[in-house]
C-alpha cells in the first residue's frame, strides 16, 4: 500500500490515524474571512495538542509538499461542507490519490440545530457528548 499523510482541516480538528499529519492556516481565507486573533489563538492552542505539523500559506501547496516530503501518494482527509475547501481537496486530487472520509459525529442530535452561534449548539450538545 502506498503512503499516506493525513489532512487535518478547519471543519474537524481530530487527530489523523496514526499518520503524519498537518494543519495549514490559508492565509488567504484568514484576511478573506477576517478571522478574529482569538480565533486563531483558539486553533492554535487546540493543535498543540495534536501530533500535526502547523504550516501556514496555500493549503493545496503546503499540503503537497508535506505529502511529498514523507513520501507520500495518498491524502487523507476528511469530508466538508467548505466550497473553499472542497475546491482545495480537488486540486490535491489531481496529482495525489485523495481519500475524503466521512468524519465520526462529534454527538448525534435530533431536529434541527441552530448554528449560528456555538453557544445554543452547546446548549444542546453539552449534555449528549459528556456522556460516558
Amino acid at each position: 500500500m502506498s503512503k499516506a499523510v493525513y489532512w487535518m482541516q478547519d471543519d474537524c480538528l481530530r487527530p489523523g490515524p496514526g499518520l503524519p499529519s498537518v494543519y495549514v492556516f490559508d492565509t488567504e481565507k484568514l484576511l478573506k474571512e477576517k478571522w478574529s486573533l482569538k480565533r486563531i489563538g483558539f486553533i492554535y492552542e487546540c493543535l498543540l495538542e495534536l501530533d500535526v505539523e502547523i504550516r501556514k500559506g496555500n493549503p493545496v501547496e503546503q499540503v503537497a509538499l508535506f505529502a511529498q516530503s514523507h513520501g507520500a501518494s495518498r491524502i487523507i482527509t476528511l469530508e466538508t461542507p467548505d466550497p473553499r475547501l472542497q475546491s482545495q481537496q480537488k486540486e490535491l486530487a489531481r496529482g495525489f490519490t485523495l481519500q475524503v472520509e466521512l468524519p465520526e459525529p462529534f454527538v448525534e442530535l435530533k431536529g434541527r440545530i441552530d448554528l449560528k452561534r456555538f453557544s445554543r449548539y452547546w446548549q444542546r450538545a453539552q449534555g449528549p457528548a459528556m456522556r460516558p
